[in-house]
C-alpha cells in the first residue's frame, strides 16, 4: 500500500464520515493542531529523564488520539472524549502538583531538554484550544473535548516544573 493517496490533491480531506472537507477548515484545521501537541510530546517523551513523566506523556498521546478523532467527527452522537477523561487529568495535575514546591516566580523554559518539550507542547496546546473554540462557534463541538484540552496545557505545565527539578 502506498503512503500517497492523491485524494487530497485539490485541497480536501476526508472526515471520519467520509466526507470530503477543505483542507483548510477550521474543523482540520483543529484537529490539526491537536496532531502537533501528540508531536511536540513525542519530543518532550524523548527527552524527559522522569519516569513518571515520560508514563504520563504516553497516556496523553493516546488520549490525544481520541481528541483528534473527535474533532474529525461531525457526529456529535460520538463521544470519544467524556467528563471521566478531563477528571483523570486534573487527577494527574494534582497528583504532580502536589510533589512540587509552590510556584514564586514566572519560569523562563529552556531548563532541560525535556521541561523545554513540554512548555512548547503546552503553548501548542492553548493555541489548538483557540482553534477549538473558533470550530465551536461554527459547529457543535462537545464541551469535554474543550475542557480537556484547558486541562492538557494545565498538565503540561505542571509535567515540565516536575521535569525542571
Amino acid at each position: 500500500m502506498k503512503v500517497y493517496t492523491k485524494t487530497g490533491d485539490k485541497g480536501t480531506t476526508s472526515l471520519l464520515s467520509g466526507e470530503r472537507v477543505d483542507k483548510d477548515s477550521l474543523r482540520v484545521e483543529a484537529y490539526g493542531a491537536v496532531d502537533e501537541i501528540t508531536s511536540t510530546l513525542g519530543l518532550a517523551r524523548a527527552l524527559c529523564k522522569r519516569p513518571e513523566v515520560t508514563e504520563t506523556i504516553l497516556k496523553l498521546q493516546h488520549l490525544l488520539m481520541k481528541v483528534m478523532a473527535q474533532l474529525a467527527s461531525k457526529d456529535d452522537k460520538i463521544s470519544y472524549i467524556t467528563i471521566d477523561h478531563v477528571n483523570l487529568l486534573e487527577k494527574a495535575i494534582d497528583s504532580f502538583e502536589e510533589q512540587l514546591p509552590p510556584l514564586k516566580e514566572f519560569l523562563i523554559p529552556g531548563d532541560t531538554p525535556g521541561a523545554a518539550a513540554l512548555d512548547m507542547a503546552r503553548t501548542i496546546t492553548r493555541r489548538a484550544e483557540r482553534q477549538v473554540l473558533r470550530l465551536a462557534k461554527n459547529e457543535p463541538v462537545d464541551d469535554a473535548v474543550i475542557i480537556a484540552l484547558n486541562r492538557l496545557s494545565d498538565l503540561c505545565f505542571v509535567l515540565m516544573r516536575f521535569e525542571r527539578q
